[in-house]
């Protein structure tokens, strides 16, 4: 029997620099040849890795995909800080890095790792009175957004040279979804007294989402396909709840079944392997918090 969800799933783009995610969703809208194309976390233009993009009913899952944590590469220029925290802006401040000691850096970037209090960039996409703060920049308006707790859970200092009076530093860092690297950068600078910013920025993970599934849009152009179907999308970013098929038929149709003592959502696998629905217990039911694969399909 043919799958009504063939053709619904997650494509793993490694977006290139220079295009913005909305690009890409247009770019993979000719290539599947839909309109149902929806990404997740959004990429800025400078930036290159993964960008998770859902197709057909992998758009409705969007909504759902919870990835606490993100790993990027990115590089750290000290010396200089711009007025959107990265190369494209224009410069504020300058100050001879290059005499920097090594464990004054190292020092920054520990106070740096673990549960801090971060400071989104003015121009992020974060909404201001519905309307993102990139935009109101561009407008010409002063922002600034308040501090938010994130969490840093590595920071690694890969690599460092210098460049003229620049230090520059090649960094990875896995950190808590919602961390924004160029405020690192910023923050990094302004710790040594000399100013930062990010001079590049690969994203290598999201959740359990990397680079090792990710397609160029040369590679999907020549060869349309998902990366993970929807029943693999389901299954990689939930814990597994087997049911039988009856009980399937009935997630299907949006009923409740008894509580099995389950702590947060799960996707619910029938013995065939579909990932029927995410579900959640609340009170005395296990509910459905997404149906993957209605009963009207």
């Amino acid at each position: 029997m043919n799958d009504p969800l063939s053709t619904s799933g997650l494509v793993i783009v490694d977006k290139p620099a220079g295009m913005t995610s909305h690009d890409v969703v247009g770019r993979l809208r000719r290539i599947f040849g839909t309109r149902r194309v929806g990404h997740a976390g959004t990429l800025d233009p400078m930036a290159t890795g993964v960008l998770v993009v859902g197709i057909e009913r992998g758009t409705r899952f969007l909504a759902h995909m919870v990835a606490e944590t993100k790993t990027y590469r990115a590089t750290i220029r000290l010396g200089m800080s711009t007025s959107t925290d990265d190369a494209e802006g224009e410069t504020l401040t300058t100050a001879d890095a290059s005499s920097l000691i090594d464990a004054a850096i190292r020092d920054a970037i520990a106070h740096l790792t673990g549960p801090i209090m971060q400071r989104p960039s003015s121009v992020s996409a974060i909404k201001v009175g519905g309307t993102r703060a990139h935009e109101r920049v561009r407008a010409g308006e002063h922002v600034e957004l308040p501090e938010r707790p994130v969490t840093v859970h590595r920071f690694d200092l890969l690599d460092q040279r210098i460049e003229g009076m620049f230090y520059d530093l090649d960094v990875e860092v896995h950190c808590s979804s919602g961390t924004y690297i160029r405020s690192l950068a910023r923050d990094l600078g302004a710790a040594l007294g000399v100013g930062g910013h990010l001079i590049a920025l690969r994203r290598t993970a999201v959740g359990p989402f990397t680079l090792d599934q990710a397609h160029t849009l040369e590679e999907l152009a020549e060869n349309p396909q998902l990366s993970l179907t929807l029943d693999q999308a389901l299954t990689a970013a939930y814990p597994t709840l087997p049911v039988s098929e009856e009980e399937g038929r009935a997630l299907a149709l949006g009923k409740w079944l008894s509580p099995r003592g389950l702590r947060g959502t799960h996707a619910a696998v029938t013995p065939s392997g579909r990932a029927i629905a995410l579900v959640k217990e609340s009170g005395n039911r296990l509910a459905t918090v997404f149906v993957a694969r209605p009963a009207t399909l």
